[in-house]
């Protein structure tokens, strides 16, 4: 239940809502937190990566991907295994290049592990830092000095695979 219907909620039962207080405070531990709409909450430490099966650990790198006809769900460990993904399924799922297809990457610069922000990867930047999987590049949401858009990312991350 979320924020705003459990509020609505409790208004509703008047005194007797404030008598649920506890419990309003114990069910507020299962709120989505701050992921995006559409976005299916990644299991830290439990889900594991579409591309390498790695389970996905440093939050500051991870992604997913969400669309299609069933809403189907994909998630990463590194941006790199998302450039990967996307060039080996684009002919499986062309709803991948459908601009309403959901994606999201960590920024890297969130504040902590319990307060991320989700980027669009197609609006981030990516700049060099050791990424779980080696190749090397985080989302940002500036532009810095040397930081790629997506396309580029995915370019070298391509390019990379051909060596």
């Amino acid at each position: 239940m979320c924020n705003r219907h459990r509020r609505d909620f409790l208004g509703r039962l008047g005194v007797g809502g404030l008598l649920l207080t506890p419990l309003a405070a114990a069910l507020s531990g299962c709120q989505k937190g701050n992921w995006p709409d559409n976005m299916v909450e990644i299991k830290w430490d439990r889900d594991t990566c579409v591309v390498c099966n790695m389970v996905i650990s440093d939050r500051r790198f991870a992604g997913e991907m969400r669309g299609g006809p069933d809403k189907t769900v994909f998630k990463f460990d590194d941006p790199g295994c998302m450039a990967i993904w996307l060039k080996e399924k684009g002919e499986k799922y062309p709803w991948l290049k459908d601009p309403a297809t959901w994606m999201w990457v960590a920024d890297y610069n969130s504040k902590s592990r319990e307060e991320m922000n989700w980027l669009d990867p197609r609006r981030a930047y990516f700049v060099t830092r050791t990424s779980p999987m080696g190749f090397n590049f985080a989302a940002v949401a500036s532009p810095l000095a040397g930081a790629l858009d997506f396309t580029d990312m995915r370019q070298h991350v391509l390019a990379r695979l051909k060596k």
